[in-house]
Protein backbone atom coordinates (compact mmCIF):
# COMPACT_ATOMS: atom_id res chain seq x y z
CA UNK A 1 0.00 0.00 0.00
CA UNK A 2 1.41 3.81 -0.92
CA UNK A 3 2.20 5.56 1.86
CA UNK A 4 2.97 5.17 5.47
CA UNK A 5 1.01 3.67 8.42
CA UNK A 6 -0.99 6.11 10.71
CA UNK A 7 0.13 4.90 14.24
CA UNK A 8 -2.56 5.64 16.65
CA UNK A 9 -2.27 2.95 18.50
CA UNK A 10 -1.34 3.79 22.71
CA UNK A 11 1.77 2.58 22.16
CA UNK A 12 4.05 1.92 20.57
CA UNK A 13 3.99 5.46 19.63
CA UNK A 14 5.66 7.27 16.62
CA UNK A 15 9.30 7.64 16.82
CA UNK A 16 10.54 11.30 16.00
CA UNK A 17 13.20 11.55 13.44
CA UNK A 18 15.53 12.90 15.46
CA UNK A 19 14.96 10.03 17.48
CA UNK A 20 15.36 7.45 14.91
CA UNK A 21 18.83 9.12 13.97
CA UNK A 22 20.63 9.07 17.30
CA UNK A 23 19.75 5.18 17.27
CA UNK A 24 21.53 4.83 13.46
CA UNK A 25 24.69 4.31 15.04
CA UNK A 26 27.28 1.41 14.72
CA UNK A 27 27.32 -1.00 17.49
CA UNK A 28 29.99 -0.17 20.48
CA UNK A 29 31.70 -1.13 22.78
CA UNK A 30 29.84 -0.63 26.16
CA UNK A 31 33.18 -1.15 27.71
CA UNK A 32 34.99 1.59 26.60
CA UNK A 33 35.92 4.04 29.42
CA UNK A 34 34.35 7.26 27.86
CA UNK A 35 30.54 5.52 28.15
CA UNK A 36 30.15 6.84 31.42
CA UNK A 37 29.92 10.44 30.06
CA UNK A 38 26.50 9.09 28.29
CA UNK A 39 25.23 7.40 30.81
CA UNK A 40 25.73 9.32 34.09
CA UNK A 41 23.64 12.17 33.03
CA UNK A 42 20.64 10.12 31.81
CA UNK A 43 20.41 8.80 35.00
CA UNK A 44 20.00 12.52 36.37
CA UNK A 45 18.11 14.08 33.54
CA UNK A 46 15.36 11.50 34.03
CA UNK A 47 14.72 12.19 37.44
CA UNK A 48 12.13 15.47 36.46
CA UNK A 49 10.13 13.58 34.74
CA UNK A 50 9.76 10.93 36.90
CA UNK A 51 9.55 14.31 39.31
CA UNK A 52 11.76 13.07 41.39
CA UNK A 53 15.19 14.75 43.27
CA UNK A 54 16.08 12.44 46.02
CA UNK A 55 15.36 8.73 44.29
CA UNK A 56 17.27 6.71 41.80
CA UNK A 57 16.08 5.85 38.16
CA UNK A 58 17.21 2.52 36.96
CA UNK A 59 17.49 1.81 33.04
CA UNK A 60 16.44 -2.10 32.62
CA UNK A 61 16.90 -3.87 29.09
CA UNK A 62 12.86 -4.99 29.08
CA UNK A 63 9.68 -4.09 28.63
CA UNK A 64 7.41 -2.29 31.38
CA UNK A 65 6.39 -5.43 32.37
CA UNK A 66 10.01 -5.98 33.21
CA UNK A 67 9.91 -2.85 35.32
CA UNK A 68 6.82 -4.33 37.31
CA UNK A 69 9.03 -7.46 38.19
CA UNK A 70 11.43 -5.14 39.16
CA UNK A 71 10.00 -3.08 41.43
CA UNK A 72 7.95 -6.30 43.34
CA UNK A 73 10.57 -8.51 43.57
CA UNK A 74 12.86 -6.02 44.85
CA UNK A 75 11.35 -4.64 47.83
CA UNK A 76 9.11 -7.74 49.10
CA UNK A 77 8.73 -11.40 50.63
CA UNK A 78 7.00 -14.09 50.03
CA UNK A 79 3.80 -14.02 51.44
CA UNK A 80 3.67 -10.32 51.86
CA UNK A 81 0.10 -9.06 51.12
CA UNK A 82 -0.39 -6.03 48.33
CA UNK A 83 -3.27 -4.51 47.83
CA UNK A 84 -4.56 -3.58 43.88
CA UNK A 85 -7.72 -2.75 41.92
CA UNK A 86 -8.62 -4.23 39.06
CA UNK A 87 -9.66 -1.49 36.55
CA UNK A 88 -8.46 -2.55 33.42
CA UNK A 89 -6.32 -5.59 31.54
CA UNK A 90 -2.89 -4.24 32.69
CA UNK A 91 -3.79 -3.65 36.19
CA UNK A 92 -5.63 -7.21 35.71
CA UNK A 93 -1.99 -8.45 34.57
CA UNK A 94 -0.17 -6.63 37.42
CA UNK A 95 -2.16 -8.61 39.81
CA UNK A 96 -1.40 -11.96 38.23
CA UNK A 97 2.10 -11.12 38.21
CA UNK A 98 1.99 -10.24 42.27
CA UNK A 99 0.14 -13.57 42.77
CA UNK A 100 3.19 -15.68 40.34
CA UNK A 101 5.53 -14.26 42.26
CA UNK A 102 3.88 -15.68 45.65
CA UNK A 103 2.39 -12.69 46.88
CA UNK A 104 -1.08 -12.44 48.67
CA UNK A 105 -3.15 -10.35 46.68
CA UNK A 106 -5.92 -8.29 47.89
CA UNK A 107 -7.52 -7.73 44.55
CA UNK A 108 -10.29 -5.10 44.30
CA UNK A 109 -12.65 -5.79 40.88
CA UNK A 110 -14.12 -2.46 40.03
CA UNK A 111 -15.89 -1.43 36.91
CA UNK A 112 -13.82 -1.15 34.00
CA UNK A 113 -14.08 2.44 33.28
CA UNK A 114 -13.98 3.82 36.78
CA UNK A 115 -10.37 4.83 38.55
CA UNK A 116 -8.48 3.55 41.32
CA UNK A 117 -11.19 3.24 44.46
CA UNK A 118 -9.82 5.39 47.14
CA UNK A 119 -12.95 5.04 49.44
CA UNK A 120 -12.17 1.50 48.95
CA UNK A 121 -8.73 1.59 49.48
CA UNK A 122 -9.05 4.04 52.40
CA UNK A 123 -11.66 1.27 54.10
CA UNK A 124 -9.45 -1.78 53.53
CA UNK A 125 -6.69 0.16 54.48
CA UNK A 126 -8.00 1.53 57.68
CA UNK A 127 -9.08 -2.10 58.81
CA UNK A 128 -5.26 -3.59 58.25
CA UNK A 129 -4.65 -2.67 61.79
CA UNK A 130 -1.21 -4.63 61.77
CA UNK A 131 -0.30 -3.72 58.26
CA UNK A 132 -0.34 -6.70 56.85
CA UNK A 133 -0.58 -4.84 53.66
CA UNK A 134 3.17 -4.17 52.46
CA UNK A 135 2.21 -2.84 49.18
CA UNK A 136 -0.35 -0.48 47.60
CA UNK A 137 -0.52 -1.06 43.68
CA UNK A 138 -2.01 1.55 41.34
CA UNK A 139 -2.23 2.23 37.73
CA UNK A 140 -1.68 5.62 37.07
CA UNK A 141 -3.39 5.51 33.65
CA UNK A 142 -5.28 2.42 33.07
CA UNK A 143 -4.37 1.78 28.64
CA UNK A 144 -7.42 -0.49 28.18
CA UNK A 145 -10.17 1.87 29.51
CA UNK A 146 -8.57 5.48 28.66
CA UNK A 147 -7.91 5.49 32.45
CA UNK A 148 -6.31 8.12 34.63
CA UNK A 149 -6.59 7.51 38.50
CA UNK A 150 -5.37 10.24 41.44
CA UNK A 151 -2.49 9.25 43.00
CA UNK A 152 -1.98 12.00 45.29
CA UNK A 153 -5.39 10.65 46.66
CA UNK A 154 -3.85 7.34 47.42
CA UNK A 155 -0.76 8.73 48.84
CA UNK A 156 -3.09 11.06 50.70
CA UNK A 157 -4.99 8.29 52.18
CA UNK A 158 -1.97 6.10 53.28
CA UNK A 159 -0.84 9.27 55.19
CA UNK A 160 -4.09 9.82 57.08
CA UNK A 161 -4.13 6.55 57.99
CA UNK A 162 -0.99 6.82 58.77
CA UNK A 163 -0.44 3.22 56.89
CA UNK A 164 3.37 2.59 56.26
CA UNK A 165 3.05 0.55 53.03
CA UNK A 166 5.11 1.15 50.26
CA UNK A 167 3.43 3.05 47.09
CA UNK A 168 3.87 1.05 43.80
CA UNK A 169 2.76 3.01 40.33
CA UNK A 170 2.19 1.89 36.88
CA UNK A 171 3.18 4.85 35.26
CA UNK A 172 3.85 3.14 31.41
CA UNK A 173 1.27 5.27 29.85
CA UNK A 174 1.61 8.58 31.60
CA UNK A 175 5.15 8.98 32.63
CA UNK A 176 6.50 11.81 29.58
CA UNK A 177 2.74 12.72 29.01
CA UNK A 178 0.55 13.66 31.76
CA UNK A 179 2.16 15.43 34.64
CA UNK A 180 3.75 12.88 37.60
CA UNK A 181 4.89 13.86 40.75
CA UNK A 182 6.94 10.66 41.81
CA UNK A 183 8.55 12.85 45.35
CA UNK A 184 5.38 15.00 45.90
CA UNK A 185 2.95 12.42 46.04
CA UNK A 186 5.02 10.11 47.86
CA UNK A 187 5.51 7.22 44.64
CA UNK A 188 8.00 4.67 45.89
CA UNK A 189 7.94 2.95 42.91
CA UNK A 190 7.34 4.21 39.39
CA UNK A 191 7.49 2.38 36.26
CA UNK A 192 7.63 3.42 32.32
CA UNK A 193 8.51 2.07 29.46
CA UNK A 194 10.73 3.29 26.55
CA UNK A 195 7.75 2.89 23.84
CA UNK A 196 5.33 5.32 24.74
CA UNK A 197 5.90 8.99 26.54
CA UNK A 198 9.29 8.66 25.56
CA UNK A 199 8.91 8.04 22.07
CA UNK A 200 11.39 5.09 21.24
CA UNK A 201 10.93 1.28 20.85
CA UNK A 202 9.97 -1.03 23.24
CA UNK A 203 13.01 -2.43 24.85
CA UNK A 204 13.70 -0.51 28.58
CA UNK A 205 11.89 -0.69 31.52
CA UNK A 206 12.55 2.71 33.57
CA UNK A 207 12.05 2.57 36.90
CA UNK A 208 11.99 5.58 39.58
CA UNK A 209 12.82 4.11 43.21
CA UNK A 210 12.50 6.27 46.44
CA UNK A 211 14.94 5.90 49.17
CA UNK A 212 12.73 4.43 51.56
CA UNK A 213 11.89 1.66 48.60
CA UNK A 214 15.31 1.27 48.37
CA UNK A 215 15.61 0.86 52.07
CA UNK A 216 12.87 -1.87 52.24
CA UNK A 217 15.35 -3.43 49.94
CA UNK A 218 18.04 -4.62 52.77
CA UNK A 219 15.12 -7.14 54.06
CA UNK A 220 13.52 -8.05 50.99
CA UNK A 221 13.42 -12.09 50.40
CA UNK A 222 11.84 -12.35 46.89
CA UNK A 223 14.50 -14.01 44.54
CA UNK A 224 15.77 -11.78 41.84
CA UNK A 225 18.52 -11.61 39.16
CA UNK A 226 19.02 -9.97 36.24
CA UNK A 227 16.43 -7.15 37.78
CA UNK A 228 18.57 -7.21 40.96
CA UNK A 229 18.51 -3.32 42.29
CA UNK A 230 22.19 -3.96 44.35
CA UNK A 231 23.98 -4.70 41.56
CA UNK A 232 22.20 -1.93 39.58
CA UNK A 233 23.24 0.69 42.08
CA UNK A 234 26.89 -0.84 41.82
CA UNK A 235 27.51 -0.30 38.33
CA UNK A 236 25.11 2.59 37.69
CA UNK A 237 27.61 4.67 40.66
CA UNK A 238 29.96 4.38 37.62
CA UNK A 239 28.10 4.70 34.56
CA UNK A 240 28.27 0.90 33.94
CA UNK A 241 25.91 -1.57 33.89
CA UNK A 242 25.30 -5.15 35.34
CA UNK A 243 25.30 -6.82 31.90
CA UNK A 244 25.30 -5.41 28.48
CA UNK A 245 22.90 -2.85 28.23
CA UNK A 246 20.91 -1.37 25.04
CA UNK A 247 23.00 1.03 23.70
CA UNK A 248 21.22 1.60 20.63
CA UNK A 249 17.91 2.50 22.88
CA UNK A 250 20.49 4.60 25.29
CA UNK A 251 20.89 6.80 22.49
CA UNK A 252 17.72 7.24 21.34
CA UNK A 253 16.68 7.68 24.84
CA UNK A 254 19.26 10.49 25.31
CA UNK A 255 17.83 12.30 22.23
CA UNK A 256 14.29 11.55 23.54
CA UNK A 257 14.94 13.83 26.58
CA UNK A 258 16.85 16.30 24.78
CA UNK A 259 13.45 17.04 23.23
CA UNK A 260 11.02 17.04 26.05
CA UNK A 261 13.36 19.15 27.93
CA UNK A 262 13.84 21.73 24.72
CA UNK A 263 9.98 21.77 24.28
CA UNK A 264 9.28 21.67 28.34
CA UNK A 265 7.67 19.62 30.31
CA UNK A 266 4.66 21.69 31.15
CA UNK A 267 3.96 21.89 27.69
CA UNK A 268 4.48 18.61 26.72
CA UNK A 269 1.89 18.18 29.90
CA UNK A 270 -0.31 20.71 27.84
CA UNK A 271 -0.05 19.64 24.23
CA UNK A 272 -1.37 15.91 25.56
CA UNK A 273 -4.01 17.40 27.22
CA UNK A 274 -4.87 19.11 24.09
CA UNK A 275 -4.97 16.63 21.51
CA UNK A 276 -6.52 14.09 24.23
CA UNK A 277 -9.56 16.64 24.88
CA UNK A 278 -9.60 17.44 20.67
CA UNK A 279 -10.41 13.35 20.38
CA UNK A 280 -12.76 13.85 23.32
CA UNK A 281 -15.00 16.73 21.57
CA UNK A 282 -14.58 14.91 18.43
CA UNK A 283 -16.13 11.39 19.85
CA UNK A 284 -19.18 13.76 21.46
CA UNK A 285 -19.65 14.92 18.10
CA UNK A 286 -19.95 11.13 16.74
CA UNK A 287 -22.50 10.93 19.53
CA UNK A 288 -20.42 8.05 20.99
CA UNK A 289 -19.31 7.56 24.38
CA UNK A 290 -15.83 6.96 26.03
CA UNK A 291 -15.38 4.11 28.13
CA UNK A 292 -14.15 6.74 30.91
CA UNK A 293 -17.19 7.06 33.19
CA UNK A 294 -16.57 10.55 34.19
CA UNK A 295 -14.61 13.88 32.81
CA UNK A 296 -12.32 13.42 36.14
CA UNK A 297 -10.89 10.05 35.09
CA UNK A 298 -10.41 11.45 31.11
CA UNK A 299 -7.07 10.42 29.75
CA UNK A 300 -4.63 12.46 27.95
CA UNK A 301 -3.27 9.37 26.21
CA UNK A 302 -5.42 7.11 25.00
CA UNK A 303 -9.51 7.71 24.29
CA UNK A 304 -10.98 4.48 24.89
CA UNK A 305 -14.37 4.58 22.54
CA UNK A 306 -17.29 2.41 22.87
CA UNK A 307 -19.04 0.98 19.64
CA UNK A 308 -22.92 1.35 19.69
CA UNK A 309 -24.84 -1.89 20.97
CA UNK A 310 -24.62 -4.70 17.51
CA UNK A 311 -21.44 -3.53 16.47
CA UNK A 312 -18.07 -5.46 16.69
CA UNK A 313 -14.87 -2.79 17.20
CA UNK A 314 -12.97 -5.64 16.01
CA UNK A 315 -14.34 -5.03 13.08
CA UNK A 316 -13.47 -1.17 13.08
CA UNK A 317 -9.89 -1.97 14.12
CA UNK A 318 -8.86 -4.27 11.69
CA UNK A 319 -11.18 -2.51 8.56
CA UNK A 320 -9.41 0.63 9.51
CA UNK A 321 -5.56 -1.28 8.64
CA UNK A 322 -6.65 -3.10 6.10
CA UNK A 323 -8.75 -0.16 3.83
CA UNK A 324 -6.75 2.72 5.03
CA UNK A 325 -3.28 1.77 6.74
CA UNK A 326 -4.43 3.33 10.29
CA UNK A 327 -3.70 1.31 13.28
CA UNK A 328 -6.14 1.71 16.14
CA UNK A 329 -5.55 0.12 19.40
CA UNK A 330 -8.05 -2.85 19.56
CA UNK A 331 -10.51 -3.66 22.74
CA UNK A 332 -8.72 -5.84 25.34
CA UNK A 333 -10.44 -8.75 27.65
CA UNK A 334 -13.70 -7.56 29.17
CA UNK A 335 -13.96 -5.09 26.76
CA UNK A 336 -13.07 -6.95 23.29
CA UNK A 337 -15.23 -6.29 20.61
CA UNK A 338 -16.68 -3.22 22.64
CA UNK A 339 -14.42 -0.97 22.55
CA UNK A 340 -11.18 0.83 20.24
CA UNK A 341 -8.77 3.27 21.52
CA UNK A 342 -7.29 5.85 20.05
CA UNK A 343 -3.91 6.55 21.03
CA UNK A 344 -2.65 10.48 21.74
CA UNK A 345 0.61 10.60 23.34
CA UNK A 346 4.36 10.71 22.25
CA UNK A 347 5.05 12.82 19.18
CA UNK A 348 2.46 14.24 17.76
CA UNK A 349 0.86 17.31 16.23
CA UNK A 350 -2.52 18.71 15.29
CA UNK A 351 -2.38 17.66 11.61
CA UNK A 352 -1.58 14.12 13.13
CA UNK A 353 -4.39 14.50 15.41
CA UNK A 354 -6.61 15.30 12.97
CA UNK A 355 -5.75 12.79 10.43
CA UNK A 356 -6.32 10.27 13.25
CA UNK A 357 -10.02 11.61 13.91
CA UNK A 358 -10.83 11.80 10.09
CA UNK A 359 -9.35 8.30 9.42
CA UNK A 360 -11.42 7.05 12.11
CA UNK A 361 -14.74 9.11 11.07
CA UNK A 362 -14.16 6.74 7.46
CA UNK A 363 -13.76 3.90 9.10
CA UNK A 364 -17.01 4.46 11.43
CA UNK A 365 -19.15 5.31 8.67
CA UNK A 366 -17.81 2.17 6.35
CA UNK A 367 -18.36 -0.20 9.21
CA UNK A 368 -22.24 1.10 9.43
CA UNK A 369 -21.81 3.37 12.68
CA UNK A 370 -23.73 6.22 10.53
CA UNK A 371 -21.91 9.31 12.26
CA UNK A 372 -22.27 12.56 10.73
CA UNK A 373 -20.06 13.28 8.05
CA UNK A 374 -16.74 16.06 9.07
CA UNK A 375 -18.57 16.30 12.36
CA UNK A 376 -15.82 14.87 14.67
CA UNK A 377 -13.39 16.43 12.46
CA UNK A 378 -14.44 19.84 12.39
CA UNK A 379 -14.98 19.59 16.59
CA UNK A 380 -11.53 18.53 16.58
CA UNK A 381 -10.48 21.37 14.47
CA UNK A 382 -12.08 24.17 15.99
CA UNK A 383 -10.67 23.26 19.65
CA UNK A 384 -7.50 22.98 17.93
CA UNK A 385 -7.37 26.08 16.57
CA UNK A 386 -9.05 27.65 19.43
CA UNK A 387 -6.69 26.37 22.27
CA UNK A 388 -3.57 27.09 20.11
CA UNK A 389 -0.55 28.27 22.42
CA UNK A 390 0.22 31.87 21.17
CA UNK A 391 3.21 32.40 19.19
CA UNK A 392 5.51 34.65 18.18
CA UNK A 393 5.93 34.42 14.08
CA UNK A 394 7.31 37.11 11.77
CA UNK A 395 7.89 39.64 14.79
CA UNK A 396 3.89 39.31 14.94
CA UNK A 397 1.88 38.08 18.09
CA UNK A 398 -0.45 34.84 16.47
CA UNK A 399 -3.48 33.63 18.34
CA UNK A 400 -6.19 31.21 15.88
Amino acid sequence: MPGRNFLFIPGPTNIPERVRRAMDVPLEDHRRIDCPQTVLPLFEDLKPIFGTKTGRVFIFPSSGTGGWEAAMTNTLSPGDKVLQARIGQFSHLWIEMCRRLGLEVEAVDCEWGTGVPLDKYREILAADKQHKIKAVLATHNETATGVTSDIHGVRKVLDDLKHPALLYVDGVSSIGCIEFRMEEWGVDLAVAGSQKGFMLPTGLGIVGVSQKALEACKNAQLRRAYFDFGDMLRMNEGGWFPYTPAMTLIHGLRESINMLFEEGLANVYARHYRFGEAVRRAVAAWKLKLCAKDPKWYSNTVSTICVPDGFDSAQVVNHAYQRYNLSLGMGLAQVAGKVFRIGHLGDLNELMIVSAVAGTEMVLRDCGIMVEPGAGVAAAQEYLRGSFPAATMGGKRWLS
